[in-house]
């Protein structure tokens, strides 16, 4: 039997110190909602948690992929991952980045019983995202079809970004953390 009750508990003010403390709570107001679980969790760690802040920004948002795009890799990483305090996360900044209802339902059916008309890039990027996932690894012909759509930085992002992302669910949900509840007006 497997708890769903946090292992690590989101941290208090003491517990993260007053620079996390004070951007958890930002952050929840531009996302309108309780300051972010992942945010207070990780936080506990002040260390990592900075340092792994950075490397976050400079995927997302600061990454040099589109921003919808960016976001239909993350939310077909939170569907596969079953991490479903990323696709709380990432369902509404994808639709904000032009992700439709349509699109966010198909990224979530990961049985390919909801053929999805995706255009070729889309396709592309939901195709390095789920070989990297169930392969740790792309075929030549799946990195020779990344690169003829994305220069060599945008490659690196992209590898990058789907590895973040799993490793982020993955403690996400080995720590329990709960999807962020909406802020009460």
């Amino acid at each position: 039997m497997t708890s769903a009750e946090p292992r690590i508990a989101p941290g208090r003010l003491r517990q993260v110190g007053p620079f996390v403390w004070a951007f958890s709570r930002a952050a929840g107001r531009v996302a309108r909602s309780e300051p972010p679980g992942v945010f207070l969790t990780l936080g506990r760690n002040r260390r990592l948690f900075w340092g792994w802040l950075h490397f976050a920004g400079r995927l997302m948002p600061g990454g040099r992929l589109p921003r919808r795009e960016t976001e239909l890799v993350i939310l077909r990483v939170a569907a596969s991952a079953g991490s479903e305090y990323e696709w709380t996360q990432h369902a509404g900044m994808g639709a904000r980045a032009g992700l439709s209802q349509a699109e966010l339902a198909a990224l979530r059916d990961l049985t390919g019983e909801a053929e999805y008309p995706w255009p070729e890039r889309d396709a592309m990027l939901l195709r390095v995202t789920d070989e990297l996932l169930t392969e740790q690894d792309l075929s030549d012909d799946t990195w020779a079809l990344m690169s003829g759509h994305l220069d060599e930085r945008r490659c690196i992002e992209l590898v990058m970004l789907v590895g973040h992302y799993r490793m982020l669910a993955t403690a996400l949900q080995t720590f329990r953390v709960r999807p962020d509840r909406p802020r009460s007006r």
